[in-house]
């Protein structure tokens, strides 16, 4: 997420936003020239010694992918890191996961049992695995009852329709409340999505200020909290203000139940 000061680069990239639903502009301009190195590669590869037969029909073009450095994307990347680390140090034999990125959900089945939660279940043949159908505003559990839980970057669009949940302007605040629910007493929530000066981008997601974060959790306790700055950097313990006065960071929030 890319926002400027300059109102002319902010029009800009509302136009890019929209624009790059039906077709990233980006991407197309740098396809006529990508496309002409892949076809003077296939035709230099098919004459080197001992090359493959090849044909029409089973080519492949992936004309993007030369980059100098491995993309990859932060939030994401930073935060299923930091929430694996303290699933597998906290030595839970049992863990609830709501909706967050399948690759981790995946990975945590290595270390634990994992029950994954989303109202569209994931149907995955795994050891350590079972998913439930369900909605993070109702998740089928008693009240004090998950030891371990995790929802990454996945609150901030319950209720804006994006992913099929019914319209519901409080429903970031709605899943805050059922997750502190479920939550055991001296149980870890792993809770992350992005912070900084709220707004909301329909039907993308919501920006939250960390404070109403903490305000949304205020039966919880706050054991630590961690994120990624406007700048693309990870903190194991970032200042709270580093949040407040951010424009699209990633705030990962670990939280406990002391009563």
């Amino acid at each position: 997420m890319v926002r400027f000061k300059n109102p002319i680069k902010n029009f800009g990239y509302l136009c890019y936003r929209w624009i790059s639903a039906f077709l990233d502009p980006i991407k197309f301009m740098k396809a006529v020239p990508n496309l002409i190195s892949f076809l003077f590669e296939w035709m230099r590869y098919k004459q080197l010694p001992h090359a493959e037969k090849t044909r029409l029909i089973d080519s492949y073009p992936n004309i993007h992918d030369k980059t100098s450095t491995t993309p990859f994307l932060r939030h994401y990347f930073y935060q299923d890191i930091w929430a694996f680390r303290n699933v597998v140090n906290s030595h839970t034999e049992w863990h609830v996961d709501v909706a967050s990125r399948i690759d981790f959900v995946g990975m945590l089945t290595t270390v634990t049992h994992v029950t994954f939660i989303d109202i569209r279940p994931l149907l995955a043949d795994l050891i350590n695995f079972d998913s439930r159908a369900g909605s993070i505003l109702a998740m089928p559990f008693d009240d004090n009852s998950v030891p371990s839980l995790s929802c990454l970057h996945v609150a901030e669009h319950i209720g804006l329709g994006r992913y099929g949940d019914p319209l519901d302007p409080e429903g970031t605040k709605k899943a805050c409340k059922e997750l502190a629910r479920v939550l055991a007493v001296g149980g870890n929530l792993y809770f992350s999505l992005p912070v900084g000066k709220p707004r909301l981008c329909f039907n993308a997601h919501r920006i939250h200020s960390p404070s109403q974060i903490l305000e949304y959790f205020s039966d919880l306790t706050l054991v630590q909290l961690s994120g990624i700055d406007d700048d693309n950097h990870f903190f194991q313990t970032i200042d709270q203000t580093i949040l407040d006065n951010s424009d699209y960071a990633c705030g990962l929030f670990h939280f406990t139940k002391d009563k």
